[in-house]
C-alpha cells in the first residue's frame, strides 16, 4: 500500500486529506495516536462552533447577539487553529519520550532526556484539556443564545470537545509518574486536568438541557 502523503516524520497532520490521516492513525506506529486524534476532535468541534456562531451572525432577528456571537466565533476559531497544532505536538512528544527511553541504561543525558520527554507528555495533553473544555462552553452557550436552526451542531461540537477534553485528561494522568515518584508539579497537573474534564461534562450537561430536555 503506498503511504499516505505528508507521512514523513516532519510532516504536518493538518496537511493531510482526511484518508490520508486514518490511515497515518491506523498504522502501526506509535504516533499519532490517541493525543493526536483527540486534538483533531478538538478542532472539529472548534470548527462546528464557529459555523454555529456564523448563522447567528448572518440572520437579523439575532441582531441584539451579534456582538457575543462575533466573540464566539473568533474564539472559535483560535481555538480550532491551537487544536491543529497540538495534533502535531502531541505526535512529536510522544515520539520524543520514546527515543528517550530507549536509549542504553547508563547514557549520560537518558534521565534529563526521559524527564524532559515525560514532562511534554503531560502539557501537551494538559494544553488540550484547557481549549476543548473552553470549546465544549462555547458549544454551550450558542446551544442556547445562537441560532436554533444551529443547536445540534454546537451540541455536537460540544460532544466532540468533550469527548477530546476526557480523552487528553486521561492521557496526563497515565502519563504522570507512579504516585511513589510523583512531584508536586505532577499531581498539580492530574488535578488540572480533572478539574477541565468537569468543567466540559458540565458544558455538555448544560448544552443538553437547553435543548433536549
Amino acid at each position: 500500500m503506498a503511504a499516505p502523503s505528508g507521512s514523513s516524520e516532519a510532516g504536518s497532520l493538518a496537511e493531510e486529506r482526511l484518508d490520508g490521516l486514518l490511515e497515518l492513525i491506523a498504522q502501526r506506529t506509535p504516533a499519532p495516536g490517541g493525543g493526536s486524534a483527540a486534538a483533531c476532535a478538538a478542532a472539529i468541534a472548534a470548527a462546528l462552533q464557529q459555523m454555529a456562531a456564523a448563522f447567528t451572525l448572518t440572520r437579523d432577528e439575532y441582531a441584539d447577539r451579534h456582538e457575543a456571537a462575533g466573540e464566539l466565533h473568533t474564539r472559535a476559531g483560535a481555538l480550532r487553529a491551537a487544536a491543529v497544532e497540538l495534533a502535531d505536538r502531541e505526535r512529536h512528544s510522544y515520539v520524543a519520550l520514546l527515543d528517550a527511553l530507549r536509549l542504553p541504561a547508563g547514557s549520560p543525558d537518558r534521565d534529563q532526556r526521559i524527564a524532559a520527554g515525560r514532562a511534554e507528555a503531560i502539557a501537551a495533553p494538559l494544553e488540550l484539556c484547557r481549549l476543548a473544555a473552553e470549546t465544549a462552553e462555547i458549544g454551550a452557550q450558542l446551544t442556547r443564545d445562537g441560532n436554533p436552526n444551529l443547536a445540534g451542531d454546537a451540541i455536537c461540537g460540544t460532544l466532540l470537545a468533550e469527548a477530546a477534553c476526557q480523552a487528553a485528561a486521561a492521557l496526563v494522568r497515565l502519563n504522570v509518574a507512579p504516585s511513589d515518584g510523583q512531584t508536586s508539579a505532577d499531581a498539580a497537573s492530574a488535578d488540572a486536568a480533572s478539574a477541565l474534564a468537569d468543567r466540559a461534562q458540565e458544558a455538555r450537561r448544560l448544552a443538553l438541557r437547553s435543548r433536549l430536555d
